[in-house]
């Protein structure tokens, strides 16, 4: 983080907040520049070789289409936060989505119901790998592959010979489905950016009566107009009327399903940054052993991390079969689990622990859903989508090892 003392805070707004950027660069703390500049980069190569790429209807389509992935990815980021990995995600998502379609479907339950059984089983299904890896010290690769495996089976298994199972559910549909009215998209965004603006300014005030260093008033200038540019721009174009009828009833509104995958974002972002339990998943994912000499039990907040994971994962799966009104065997499978541990990387998380936020769920989820969409937009083969996707996950990887290099050569890691 950029920093200025007591008397530099107090200067004018925008002085050195190019000084502080450059700085920053050349020490390894790159933030979200990289994502954010790849964001434009994508934007302008598809929008040149498909028109229709910046369209209020594809735009929307691309936020609903990510915000399953997103939402397991926001799971991933805290895994990876701890220095481990699981990969049993996309199994995981598939399973309980069976386990929440077969409770409404064949067993008749309510949909809030059967919604909540599937993110208990998310939940134990956590308990009992992170059981296993903590406790038991079984690598959590391997723990999880192995629960990739298991899980898919169990996914076939529950299901049956049905193979497909339709939601009719008003409650399962509208989880993904449902759109804000148009004066509530507006009041929650402009909400949110009341909300930002107020933590930034309160963050800094009490570091300065503190005494400690607080980022000028030019860094948090920086990081709220970005924000809130965002926020309003994309709610004006998901209240532009989609319907391709101009005579027709008007689709406007926020999906629900943006709406669902930014509050996973927005609440565990709060966890991990204000939360006693947050700093326990910095410290384990720092150093583990200098965690467990603080004091913080260790294998808890790993198992605890797990159960979260999984967890997401199960909503993540509800989130997907609302969207697609279906639950399938094929669901969880394909690059969903790809997809979701590339979102957390190149949104920013270190796969050495310790570092990340959960909003790089969100600028992962975007970076790899408006790839996956413009290719789509133009016609390229699956082939040349899984090479370009692999290309950018290494890409990320290949910047957080050189950020990381820096940072230790001028002792900021």
């Amino acid at each position: 983080m950029a920093v200025v003392k007591r008397e530099e805070a107090n200067a004018n707004p925008f002085a050195g907040f190019v000084q502080n950027t450059r700085r920053r660069v050349v020490q390894g703390d790159l933030g979200s520049l990289p994502i954010l500049l790849g964001l434009v980069l994508i934007a302008i190569v598809f929008q040149l070789t498909n028109a229709n790429f910046l369209t209020p209807v594809n735009l929307t389509n691309l936020m609903v289409q990510l915000a399953a992935v997103g939402t397991i990815s926001v799971g991933v980021v805290l895994v990876l936060l701890i220095g481990e990995i699981d990969l049993s995600v996309g199994a995981v998502s598939g399973f309980t989505a069976a386990i929440m379609a077969v409770l409404s479907v064949k067993a008749g339950w309510p949909g809030p119901l059967a919604a909540l059984a599937a993110v208990v089983a998310g939940v134990a299904i956590g308990l009992f790998q992170g059981f296993w890896f903590a406790r038991l010290h079984v690598p959590s690769f391997v723990v999880t592959l192995a629960g990739q495996l298991g899980w898919n089976g169990a996914l076939l298994f529950t299901l049956g010979e049905t193979g497909t199972l339709n939601l009719t559910d008003p409650f399962l549909v509208g989880i993904a489905n449902a759109r804000l009215s148009v004066w509530l998209g507006w009041a929650l965004a402009v909400l949110f950016v009341g909300v930002f603006i107020y933590s930034q300014l309160h963050d800094r005030v009490e570091r300065l009566r503190a005494g400690a260093d607080a980022p000028s008033m030019g860094t948090l200038v920086g990081r709220v107009l970005p924000v809130a540019a965002a926020v309003l721009i994309a709610v004006a174009i998901m209240n532009i009327n989609r319907n391709p009828n101009p005579k027709g009833t008007a689709i406007v509104g926020v999906p629900s399903a943006v709406l669902v995958f930014l509050a996973f974002v927005v609440v565990f972002d709060f966890i991990t940054k204000r939360l006693s339990f947050g700093r326990h998943i910095f410290a384990v994912g720092g150093s583990a052993e200098a965690a467990r000499r603080a004091g913080i039990n260790v294998e808890r907040v790993r198992i605890q991390v797990f159960m979260l994971c999984s967890a997401l994962a199960a909503c993540g799966g509800v989130l997907a079969g609302s969207r697609l009104l279906a639950v399938n065997q094929a669901s969880g499978s394909g690059d969903i689990l790809l997809d979701a541990i590339a979102a957390a990387v190149i949104g920013g998380t270190s796969l050495f622990g310790g570092r990340g936020s959960t909003w790089a769920a969100l600028l992962g989820a975007l970076v790899i859903q408006s790839i996956s969409n413009g290719m789509d937009l133009n016609a390229f083969s699956s082939s040349i989508k899984f090479m370009v996707t692999g290309a950018v996950l290494l890409l990320a990887v290949t910047i957080d090892a050189v950020a990381r290099s820096r940072r230790q050569a001028t002792g900021r890691s």
